[in-house]
Order: C-alpha cells, then structure tokens, then sequence
C-alpha cells in the first residue's frame, strides 16, 4: 500500500509537472508568437508611417485581441494623418473596452486634426463618468481641431469680433474645453491633473471669450505645474484677469511658476508689477525667473527700468572681461536686457544707453542681432554712423553713381562685408529696424545706401555665381577685381533688410537672386518676392526659377517658397507653373502644390500627394524596433561640459534611430548651437550654423503622448515631416509644444550644463551608448 501510495503521489506529482510544463510551454510558445507577431506588427506600422500610407490593413490591427496592437495601430493612423482613418478611431473611441486604447483613439483624432472627430471627442468630454484619462486626450483633441479651424477662419478673413454662434464647430469646441476646466475647478478635493493641463493647453489653442475667469481659478493650486500652466495660457492669451494674484504669484517658491507669472504681467502690461518685476529682474536666483522678468519690463514700455538695468549690464561685463569671450549665462542675460532696453528707450536718442549697448556689441564682437536691433531702435542716426565706421574698408576715392540717386565716395563707402557671416547678418538686421520706427530723416538715404548697393550689389556683381553658370559661391573670398566678398550664410538677413528699406528696385534684385546657388538665398529671395503685388514680370521669373529648385537635392527650401510665391500671383500661367511640381518625388512638395492649388480654385489634386518615398529600408526598420525596452543614451559633449540625454526608442524609434546614426557619423561634431532662447530651448543639430541646414533629406515627425517637461529632446521643424538632424532641449515645461513636436528623449544628466550654453557653443561630440 506505500508503495502504491507512493507511486500514486509519484504519478500525481508527475502529471502536475507535466501539465505544469505543458502551459509553461505553451506559454512560452504563446509569449514568443507573440513577439514574433509583435515584432512583424511593429515592422508594418512603422512602414505605413514612415511612407505616410493609409492602409485597410491598418484598420485591421484595431480589431486584434492584444490591446497593445489596438493602441499602436491607433496611433499610427494619427501620425498618417488621412482623414479616413476617423471613422475608426470613432469606432474604438467609443467601443474598445481598454481606456488606453480610447485615449489613444482620442489623441489620433486629434493628431488628424478633422472637424469630424468634435462630435464624439465632445461627448466624451461632457461625460464625467468617462476614464480621466480619456476626458483628458480628448479635451487635448479638440484643442487641435480647433486650432486648425481658427486658423482657417483667420486665413479667410473671418476671424474678428463677431460672435461665435454655439452651433458652429469652433464655437462648440471652445465651449467644451471651457465647460470642462469649469468642472475641474469645482471639483477641488479630487482633481483630474491631466485634464486640467490638457485643457489649459487646449484653451490658449482656441482662444475661447470669457477663458479669463476660468483659468484663474487654477492659480491658487497647490500643484505648482497647474499653476505654471494656468498662467502659460494667460499670458499668451494675453489675459488681464486676476492681476493682484498674478503678482503674488511672483513670490512663489517654484522658478516655473514665477517666471510664468513674469511673463503673465508682461503679457497683461500690468504697470502696477513694475516694482516686482524689476525685483526679480535684478536680483533673482534662477536665471529663467530673470530672463522673463527682463522681457516682461519691455512689454510695459517703462523708460524708469533702462537705468538699473544698464548697471546690471555694466556688472556682468565687468565680470566677463579678460576672459575669452562671455560667460555663458552672462551672455544670455544680456542679450535680454539689451533686448528690453530696445523696447522701454526706443527713438530716445539715449547716449548713455547707446554707449553700453555699444560696449556690449565689441564684447560680443558684432556678432548678436540683439544688441544692433536696440541700438538702432534707441538711435537709428547713431546706429548707421557706428556701422559705418566699424565696417568701411578703404578703396580708391573715385566716386561711384547710386542707383537710387545718391553720389558717395568709395572711401565713405559703408561695405557690411565680414570674414564671419554673423557680423554682416547682424548689422543688417539692425538696419533693417530702421523703416520700423515710422520716421524718415535725411540721413535715411545713407541707411539705405548700406544695404542695398554697398551691400547687396557687390554680393551681385561679385560673390554669386548664378546657377545656370555651373560655379559654386561659398564662404568669404576675394576675387580678381578685388572685390570683398560677403559669406552666403548672411546674403539671406541682407536681402530680408533691402525688403524693409523698400527701394524701389526692390524686384529687380530680388529676381537675380533667383538663380544664385544656395537653396536658402533662392527661397528667401522668393519668398520676398511673394510679397510684392502681383506682377507678371515677377510671376515670369519665378516659374523659370521654379525647374532649377525642383531639382534641389538636398534642401527644399526654395521650391516650397517658390510655390508659395507662384499662388500669391493668382494667374494661370503661375497656376500651370505649380502643377508641374505634382510631379516631385518629394512629398512635402507634392502636398505644398496641392494645398496651393486647391486654395487657388485651380483644382483638386489630393489623389497626387500619394505615399512618401521613404529612404529607409526593413533592415533601418528592424534595427530601429530592436532598440525597443533598451536603455539607450548620448553623453553630448558641449564647450561647456556634457549632458547626457536618455532616448525614447518606444515613443520615437525612427527618430531615436536616425538620431543614432547621425552621432555615429560624427554629423553634429564640431557643430555650433546657433539658437537660444532662455527658459525656452537650445538647439543644434544644423551644419550650416544659421538654423537652415540639414542631413539633405527629411524624417516622418513621430508624434507621441509625452509632454515637453523640463529637459525633453525634440525634433526640430519647419512644419510638419519636415525634421532632419535639428533637435532641442527644453529648459523648462512647454505645453504648446505637445502633440506638434516630437519628444525623442530627455535630458537625465547634465541639466545645468543646458542651461549654460549659450548662442555660439559647439558641440564637441555626441557619443551613443547602445550596449
């Protein structure tokens, strides 16, 4: 009997191992089909976005059993962005039984951005019951549906005063997002943060009536991110309401939440802040807190703060001197009160103000736009006689005939020509505040001078080389007829200055321009030509320009701004001129024409724009996907130490990818930063160093639901799917950036090394950590 005992606890234990291992291999079996079908879903989705292709296919995926499926494909049919997509989505916004996969639905629609989501999203909304989550994605959506039909209003003329009638889309929505930040402040025992921040973000999109009473009820939270956001919205709806708090809130334990509440005053230009708002100007710790206390003086226009704030300046550079260059966070600072100082003396004639902003503008060697903007605003007179006298270069004292009537002589010649770019650009967009200040002196004809014939016709006569030439035009260089030679780099800001001095010949030498051989010369020379009247000899020289931009390799920045300048034309030969870029490979241009067309009444060639030709290959795709659940970072190595930045390889795989690739080449090595904005961004990623440049090809934008938090790494555009190797950091949260940029990483070490850099700092290096 033991024995049988035995044997029959033996087979007992022997059937529950069995069976034990069974499951545990079917199990196994189960987890790895799954991966293997994970991984062939992730394969096809990332093709559908990258080639921006709406496919049945697609639609399948969110009727599959893993909710991860259903949530992917959802966000994929947001990022493809097809309009018939959002009959779907609205089928599992409103049946799919995880609130994950609804939430994601919600986000879709909203990345799709079409009206015929608003219905549902403001169903969902009105339904307290609903999952926060789900209520909070898709106030977000609707605040994008209702950006767009704002915009649109706008651009067809019927965006003003009259009301909004509450049974009209926009007026709808706004409705909505309002009613339901209403319902959040009244609910303070248990608030729906997510909500609330959507919301607020979803009301400066909308720009609703009556917002003010609403938002301000968020000011006395103690969450300080709520607060930081509620007076985001106010200050860039430019609320008034709620002042007094406003200015407490400048006592604030949190730097966000008092830089916001800066902005917010400069925004409302409260006068009665201007004691506070100097305080913090001058003397608060965090440098976000002072920047924007600094700009929000020169919103109220107050003459009283240039004097503490010119001895501020006076200070930071004496502590910059005998040091190469300015301190990092020096530098930035007083590009900012330089800013102000343009703004609070303008058309002063302040000798005292001149004087510093000229001592800065040797310290930075002429190199800042900043400080030539305000001394020309403060100045004009005394702005050109400096320019004058810090750029000429003798020449023979022959004098030369004007072609705008004026004789002056070569030596008194004013060249704006330097062996660094910057300096020309910066001088001309002094000079080009110039026809701002709304006086004409007589000294205007010598301004005018500077630019449009000491500057811009030798770059004419002697720097470009016309395309049809087949002779490259690049950097500085002196050429036989011994004629100084301005870089291309600065010939952009130049012509944009010739622009606002309008001279009339303006046309003439915008059209020449035309052929030169830099992609951003051609499309800022057409753009300004866009903004002439109509004229058929302009409309001429752009559909000539137009076949020599369409073949554009690298950038397609003149052939988009061709195009836009072509529809402004409004006749049929600019229209014919526009259908041949139907043709393009390049999808962005196909979809420019399109949209031009359509707006033009020439016709709709939506079925034109067709699939993305991608440069990528399943081989990119796999290891893009492989990446996925690994800690992937880049040790960026800056002139001022190194941050490292932690990649978002779920979130963004493309990008994440194409950003590895780019470190591996050594693309960014040696690069400048040529943009930053304190308590907003740095960014870098640009080879040509003008914030113009790219890699010679364009990224599909991989748009996700993470927020830009202090810290986030995106990816930078000129509208949409337009990113290449351009990327910036945040230095603090920025709502209105969500959903319209892509978050590829964020910042886990370094962050003060961020916050030092400064406009001229080079990246050294970025090196990939992808054990």
């Amino acid at each position: 009997m033991p024995n049988g005992n035995l044997r029959k606890t033996l087979c007992a234990g022997l059937l529950v191992f069995v069976t034990m291992t069974a499951a545990a291999a079917q199990q196994t079996l189960r987890t790895n089909n799954s991966a293997a079908i994970s991984t062939n879903i992730q394969l096809r989705i990332l093709r559908y976005e990258d080639e921006r292709r709406w496919d049945e296919n697609l639609r399948v995926l969110l009727a599959a059993k893993d909710a991860k499926v259903r949530k992917r494909a959802a966000l994929a049919m947001g990022r493809i962005g097809d309009e018939r997509a959002v009959p779907a989505l609205l089928d599992v916004l409103k049946q799919d039984v995880d609130q994950d996969v609804r939430q994601t639905a919600a986000f879709a629609i909203g990345e799709i951005e079409s009206p015929a989501g608003a219905d549902a999203l403001i169903a969902v909304l009105a339904d307290t019951r609903e999952p926060a989550v789900v209520r909070a994605r898709a106030v977000e959506a609707l605040g994008k549906i209702g950006a767009v039909l704002l915009s649109n209003s706008a651009s067809s003329g019927t965006q003003g005063p009259q009301p909004q009638a509450e049974d009209k889309p926009l007026g709808k929505i706004r409705s909505a997002i309002l009613d339901a930040l209403k319902f959040e402040a009244g609910r303070r025992s248990m608030p729906a943060r997510l909500t609330i921040l959507l919301g607020l973000t979803a009301a400066l999109r909308v720009r609703p009536d009556g917002a003010g009473p609403v938002i301000i009820r968020f000011l006395d939270y103690s969450d300080p991110r709520i607060v930081a956001d509620a007076l985001n919205t106010m200050a860039r709806l430019r609320l008034k309401d709620g002042n007094d708090q406003v200015r407490k809130l400048l006592d604030n334990g949190d730097a966000i939440v008092r830089a916001n509440a800066a902005r917010g005053i400069g925004a409302a230009e409260d006068k009665g802040a201007y004691d506070k708002l100097l305080e913090r100007a001058l003397h608060d710790i965090d440098l976000r807190v002072r920047v924007s206390a600094i700009r929000a003086l020169g919103s109220l226009k107050d003459a009283r703060a240039a004097e503490p704030l010119i001895e501020r300046g006076k200070r930071l550079l004496e502590q910059g001197a005998g040091q190469r260059g300015l301190p990092i966070k020096q530098q930035n600072e007083l590009l900012e009160i330089a800013t102000t100082l343009g703004l609070v003396m303008r058309n002063t004639k302040s000798k005292g103000t001149s004087d510093w902003l000229d001592s800065l503008r040797k310290a930075l060697k002429v190199t800042a736009p900043e400080p030539e903007i305000a001394f020309a605003r403060i100045s004009p007179e005394t702005y050109v006689h400096k320019t004058n006298g810090e750029s000429v270069r003798a020449r023979d004292n022959q004098p030369f005939e004007l072609s705008l009537g004026a004789r002056v002589s070569r030596t008194d010649r004013p060249i704006l020509v330097s062996q660094d770019w910057r300096q020309s650009s910066a001088v001309a967009r002094g000079l080009a505040e110039i026809p701002k200040l709304e006086i004409t002196p007589d000294w205007m004809a010598y301004g005018l001078v500077n630019i449009s014939r000491d500057q811009l016709t030798p770059a004419l006569l002697c720097q470009t080389r016309p395309l049809l030439s087949g002779r490259q035009s690049s950097g500085w260089t002196r050429l036989k007829d011994d004629c100084l030679v301005a870089n291309v780099l600065a010939v952009p800001e130049m012509l944009q200055a010739l622009a606002a001095l309008k001279p009339p010949n303006l046309a003439t030498f915008l059209k020449k321009y035309l052929v030169e051989r830099d992609v951003i010369i051609r499309a800022t020379a057409a753009e300004l030509l866009g903004e002439q009247p109509p004229d058929e000899s302009n409309a001429l020289a752009l559909i000539e320009a137009l076949p020599l931009a369409l073949r554009d390799k690298d950038l397609n920045d003149a052939a988009l701004s061709i195009l836009d300048a072509l529809a402004k034309q409004k006749s049929a030969p600019a229209n014919d001129a526009i259908k041949t870029a139907l043709d393009s490979s390049d999808h962005l241009i196909r979809r420019r024409a399109v949209a031009r067309l359509k707006a033009n009444g020439a016709g709709d060639f939506s079925n034109r724009i067709g699939t993305v030709k991608t440069r990528n290959t399943d081989a990119d795709y796999h290891r893009a996907i492989a990446r996925i659940g690994r800690k992937i970072t880049a040790s960026v190595v800056t002139s001022k130490g190194a941050f490292t930045i932690e990649l978002l390889t779920e979130d963004a795989p493309l990008t994440t990818d194409n950003f590895v690739q780019l470190a591996r080449r050594g693309y960014f090595n040696g690069q400048t930063v040529p943009r930053v904005v304190p308590n907003f961004v740095i960014q870098t990623g640009d080879p040509r160093g003008d914030q113009n440049g790219g890699p010679g090809y364009q990224i599909r934008c991989e748009i996700n639901e993470t927020q830009y938090e202090r810290g986030s790494v995106g990816m930078a555009l000129s509208g949409k799917d337009t990113g290449g190797s351009q990327w910036f950091v945040t230095h603090s949260p920025q709502p209105h950036l969500d959903g319209g940029y892509t978050v590829f990483g964020r910042v886990i070490r370094g962050m003060e090394v961020v916050d030092n850099i400064a406009r001229g700092d080079t990246i050294r290096r970025v090196i990939v950590n992808d054990r």
